[in-house]
Formats: structure tokens, sequence, C-alpha cells
């Protein structure tokens, strides 16, 4: 009994050694990680490794209406509208109610000066919370500071 004892002792700690010199091997990359590691760009208005990130995380979960909505985000920020346009459409395609959807997307018509387009996002805001939420409110802000400008 002592000896299988002993034995099991050795097998364990050789175990143990070897495992703690094997490499640790970091887990593979999400639609998630690379979603936060591009907010982390964003919000440092770091905008081509943000939309790296975003590249990466819609090739892993391309039916994220989150993803896309931040994709159009960031090629707004970088004045490459199409883009913008097609990922905001994209993003209310599979999400309809997509708040953050429908006040970048406005934003993104203020920007190309399609003042009409840009009120129909705020029209849908309205209906979808009531003219209470943020993105109600700020694209209302949005709208109206273009409108002081004609």
């Amino acid at each position: 009994m002592k000896k299988h004892l002993l034995a099991l002792c050795l097998v364990c700690q050789a175990a143990s050694c070897l495992a703690s010199d094997m490499p640790t091997v970091a887990p593979a990359p999400t639609a998630k990680s690379y979603y936060e590691d591009a907010r982390k760009s964003l919000d440092a208005k770091q905008w081509k490794p943000a939309l790296a990130s975003l590249q990466k995380a819609v090739a892993l979960d391309p039916n994220n209406a989150d993803i896309h909505n931040l994709l159009g985000y960031t090629y707004r920020k970088q004045a490459n509208l199409d883009k913008a346009f097609e990922h905001y459409e994209i993003a209310l395609k599979l999400n309809p109610g997509h708040l953050g959807a429908h006040e970048y997307l406005g934003e993104a018509y203020l920007q190309a000066k399609d003042l009409p387009n840009a009120e129909k996002q705020l029209a849908a805001l309205a209906s979808l919370c009531n003219s209470s939420c943020e993105q109600y409110k700020d694209l209302q802000e949005a709208v109206a500071e273009y409108k002081k400008h004609l």
C-alpha cells in the first residue's frame, strides 16, 4: 500500500512539474473581445485600430447589430459615408429597433447634408423611445445645431 501511495505521489509530482514547464496557451480571440478592443480604441479616437478590431469581430459574428453599428460609426468618423451607411443599414436590418444605429444614421445623414433623412431617423427614435432616450436627445440636438447653419 505504501509503495502504491509513494508511486502515486511521484506521478503527481512529475505531472505537476511537466505542467509548469508547458507554455500557457491564450484563448482564441472572440467577436466580443475584438468588440471590446474596438471600444477602447474608439474612446481614444483611434479610428484605424478600432476599424481593424471591428472587421475581425464582424468576421466572427456577422449577424451582430452592435458590431455593424460601431463599424458604421467608425467609418463615419473617417468620412467614409458610403461604408457607414452600409453598416448602419445592416444593423437596422438585424435589429430594426437599434436606438444607436438610428441615432448614428441620422448623424451620418447630417454629415451628408441630408436633413430630411436625418429627421426620419429622429422620428423613428421618437416612436421607439417616446422622445425620452439619450439617442433621441442627441440626434435632436445635432439636427437643431445643423439647422442653425442653414
